[in-house]
């Protein structure tokens, strides 16, 4: 009887990574090159914008420095809203506007700053000269509100003692002097640490309560017996008083 073949077993399939990345390279090597060049594409608009943005902020630091008067800090603005140096150009504007006296001039330019770049570590000085101008035009309870609301939305800021105490000789001003003693005492409890704090405490041994305590009732004298008048038609109260009405009795 004869005997069936046995089948031999199939071989076992070769690993080789040569081939298993040229098969990898063939089915996906259109989308694996559209992601190279997107990537370069990508890299190349950054560094352009980089060395415009260096360039950018290198000419609109040299037109600050070179800036004196209030048109040339607001070409700068104009010309590089978006440049490192526009901020510093917003404040310089507004003091030069300052020092002109054209105080709506520098509210605005400060107002402008202040909105179009809150998270600014410049808005808090900015916030302080825009209440000093307000004081200037007269506008002392916009000021006094300006400088509230900075110590209130930047409290850890080292223009925050200095904002309250720009409320003081406001308060004092129309009135409100417990107002006044309030600020300080808050400088006091709040900033004790910092040099506003010795401010505020020498403007609060100035100013003197508005409503004074009421002293209390001093207690009456008890009574002298002695003291008191004898009644009408009473007898002398001793021997000596007695002789002594007697030798002045009239002699009949």
């Amino acid at each position: 009887m004869a005997t069936a073949p046995i089948p031999s077993p199939a071989p076992a399939p070769v690993d080789d990574p040569i081939l298993d990345t040229q098969v990898v390279w063939l089915k996906y090597q259109t989308p694996i090159i559209a992601g190279v060049v997107a990537l370069l594409l990508a890299l190349a608009a950054y560094g352009a914008y980089r060395i415009y943005d260096a360039r950018r902020d290198a000419a609109a630091a040299s037109m600050l420095a070179d800036a004196r008067v209030a048109a040339n800090f607001q070409k700068v603005v104009t010309e590089y809203p978006n440049s490192n140096a526009a901020p510093a150009a917003y404040l310089l504007m507004a003091a030069e506007y300052r020092r002109e006296q054209k105080f709506a001039e520098a509210i605005t330019a400060l107002q402008t700053f202040i909105k179009k770049d809150p998270k600014h570590q410049l808005v808090t000085p900015a916030k302080m000269a825009l209440g000093a101008n307000l004081e200037s035009m007269g506008k002392a309870d916009e000021a006094i509100d300006t400088y509230r609301r900075l110590a209130a939305d930047h409290p850890t800021s080292f223009n925050a003692p200095l904002a309250l105490l720009a409320q003081v000789p406001l308060l004092k001003a129309k009135g409100q002097i417990d107002e006044a003693r309030k600020v300080c005492e808050t400088v006091l409890t709040q900033f004790r640490d910092s040099l506003a704090a010795t401010e505020a405490s020498r403007q609060l041994r100035l100013l003197k309560p508005a409503t004074p305590a009421a002293p209390a009732p001093a207690p009456a004298a008890p009574a002298d017996p002695a003291a008191a008048p004898a009644p009408q038609g009473a007898a002398p109260s001793s021997p000596a008083e007695g002789g002594a009405a007697a030798s002045v009795a009239p002699t009949p």
